[in-house]
C-alpha cells in the first residue's frame, strides 16, 4: 500500500467526513429542540463545532480503516442524547427527529455536487489544487449518499429503526425497541457479510447516479 495514495485518501475524505458527521448530529438536536426537547441544545451539542461531536474511534479510526481496507466507510459519531418524552408528541415527533440525520446528509450531498459542477467549470481538473477540491467534492456526494442510506436502515439505533418504530402500532413498536440492545451487534454482522452490501450498494449507486445526472456530472 503506497503511503502517499493512503495520505491523500485520507485528505481527500477528511473535510466532508467531518461536515457530515458534524451537520447530521447538529440536525438531530435541532429538530428535538423545535418539537419541544432542549436536552441536547443545553448540552451544547447543537452545534456546528466538530470537536462536539467527534467520537475517537468511530469517527476518526475506524472510518480511516474501513475505508482503506475495503472501500466502504463505517463508522458514528457521538449520539446526540434525545429525551424523547419531552417531545410534545413523543411518538410521532421521534420520526421527525430520526429522519432529520439522514436528511441533512442528503442535502449535504447536493451541496457538494453544486460544489463539484461550479469547479469542472470554473478551474482546471488537470492542476493540482482544482484536482484535490475537485476530488473533495465528489467525495463528499459519495460520503453523504453512503451515510444516509446506511443509516436509513430500519435497524435501531439507527435513524431507521427509530423511524419505524415511531410509525410501527404501539405494542408492535414497544416489542420491536426492544431489539435495540443487539442492534449493533446485528448491523456489524451484517457489514462483515455480503448481505448488507447487496442491499445498500445498489441503492447508494442510483441515488448516485441520479444526482450526477441532476448536476451533470460524469
Amino acid at each position: 500500500m503506497d503511503p502517499t495514495n493512503v495520505l491523500i485518501k485520507i485528505l481527500v475524505y477528511a473535510l466532508p467526513v467531518i461536515f457530515a458527521i458534524t451537520l447530521h448530529e447538529a440536525a438531530h438536536g435541532y429538530v428535538a429542540r423545535h418539537f419541544g426537547d432542549s436536552t441536547a441544545y443545553m448540552l451544547g451539542r447543537v452545534s456546528l463545532n466538530p470537536v462536539r461531536h467527534i467520537d475517537p474511534i468511530g469517527t476518526i479510526v475506524l472510518p480511516i480503516v474501513t475505508l482503506l481496507l475495503s472501500g466502504f466507510m463505517f463508522g458514528w459519531a457521538k449520539p446526540v442524547p434525545v429525551n424523547f418524552q419531552n417531545l410534545r408528541h413523543p411518538k410521532r415527533d421521534s420520526l421527525w427527529v430520526a429522519a432529520a440525520g439522514p436528511a441533512s446528509n442528503l442535502a449535504q450531498a447536493l451541496a457538494w455536487a453544486a460544489v463539484a459542477r461550479v469547479l469542472s467549470e470554473v478551474i482546471s481538473p488537470t492542476g493540482l489544487a482544482g484536482g484535490f477540491w475537485l476530488a473533495v467534492a465528489e467525495a463528499g456526494v459519495v460520503v453523504n449518499v453512503a451515510f444516509a442510506i446506511l443509516n436509513l436502515v430500519p435497524l435501531l439505533p439507527l435513524d431507521g429503526g427509530r423511524m419505524l418504530a415511531s410509525i410501527l402500532p404501539g405494542r408492535l413498536s414497544y416489542q420491536y425497541s426492544r431489539l435495540e440492545p443487539y442492534g449493533m451487534i446485528i448491523l456489524i454482522l451484517l457489514i462483515v457479510t455480503p448481505v448488507l452490501g447487496r442491499v445498500l450498494n445498489p441503492l447508494v449507486l442510483g441515488t448516485l447516479r441520479a444526482i450526477y445526472s441532476l448536476f451533470g456530472l460524469q
